[in-house]
C-alpha cells in the first residue's frame, strides 16, 4: 500500500501551523517530497546489506514478522519489474524503449527460439572480458551460457542516451529483472474563488513508498521544511526524530 501524498502533506502543514512556524507551497512540498523519497529508496541497499550481514551471522531476528532483511526486501517488491528489451540493429545490443526508469539491473535471461527452444541467465562481465571471452575458441559463449555487458548508446530520433546491452550470442529476446526508480510524487492542486489550493486527486501521484515509511517521509519532509522556513528548532526536532526512527529500524 502505498503512502497518501495528501495524507503527509497535510500532516506537515498541521504540525507547522500548530507551532506557527510558518507556511510551505505546494510546489515547495513537491520538489521536497521528491527528495526524500528519493533518499529514503536509496537507504534501502546500504541498510539491506548491514541486516544481511547479521542473517549470516546468526544474528539476524528470523521470526516470520521480525526479519528485517526480508522486511527492506518486502518494501523493493513495489519497485520490480519484468521489462523487455528489443534488439537495436545500428548499435548491436539490446535498449529498453519504454518506461519506467531503471535503477538497477538484476537477473537477464537470454531466450533463443529453435529446437528446442533454450532460455538462459546470462552472465555479466565488463567490457575486456567480453571481447576475450567471445574471441576464445575454448570459451566462446553459447546459447546455454551467454554473457554480455553494459553500455550506454544513443538512440535516433532521441538525444538522450539509453542502456544498451550487448550479449554474445545474440539472442531473439531478452527479459532483464530490474529495480525501477520511484515514480515523482506530486501533489496537484486547483486554485478556488478566494485563492486556496484545492486539492486534486485525480492529478496527484502518490508516494510509491510502503505505508510503514509514512512517520519516516513526514519526519524527512519536516526536516527539509526547517531549512526552507529558516527555523533551526524544527531542524533539531526533526533530525532527532529521523534518528529514532532509524536506529529503531535497525536494532
Amino acid at each position: 500500500m502505498a503512502v497518501s501524498v495528501d495524507t503527509v502533506y497535510k500532516t506537515v502543514l498541521y504540525i507547522l501551523n500548530k507551532e506557527q512556524r510558518g507556511y510551505v507551497t505546494p510546489s515547495e512540498f513537491n520538489s521536497i517530497a521528491d527528495q526524500v523519497q528519493k533518499e529514503i529508496f536509496n537507504s534501502y541497499f546500504p541498510d539491506g546489506n548491514q541486516q544481511n550481514r547479521k542473517n549470516q551471522n546468526n544474528t539476524e531476528n528470523d521470526t516470520e514478522f521480525f526479519n528485517m532483511y526480508k522486511d527492506i526486501s518486502y518494501k523493493l517488491y513495489p519497485f520490480e519489474r519484468e521489462i523487455t528489451f528489443t534488439y537495436n540493429s545500428t548499435n548491436d545490443g539490446f535498449i529498453q524503449t519504454a518506461p519506467p526508469t531503471i535503477y538497477k539491473i538484476g537477473e537477464v535471461v537470454s531466450t533463443y527460439t529453435g529446437q528446442p527452444e533454450i532460455e538462459s541467465i546470462t552472465q555479466l562481465v565488463d567490457k575486456v572480458d567480453f571481447n576475450k571471452i567471445s574471441k576464445s575458441k575454448l570459451t566462446a559463449p553459447t546459447e546455454r551460457y551467454p554473457i554480455y555487458y553494459t553500455t550506454n548508446a544513443t538512440i535516433a530520433p532521441s538525444t538522450v542516451q539509453q542502456l544498451l546491452l550487448k550479449i554474445s550470442p545474440t539472442p531473439d529476446t531478452v527479459v532483464v529483472n530490474c529495480l525501477t526508480n520511484p515514480t515523482t510524487p506530486n501533489w496537484a492542486f486547483t486554485v478556488g474563488g478566494l485563492g486556496q489550493y484545492i486539492y486534486d486527486p485525480n492529478a496527484s501521484i502518490n508516494f510509491e513508498l510502503d505505508i510503514s515509511e509514512q512517520t519516516n517521509i513526514i519526519v524527512n519532509v519536516l526536516k527539509y521544511f526547517g531549512i526552507i522556513i529558516n527555523n533551526p528548532t524544527v531542524i533539531q526536532v526533526a533530525e532527532q526524530e529521523a534518528q529514532k526512527v532509524k536506529i529503531n529500524e535497525k536494532s
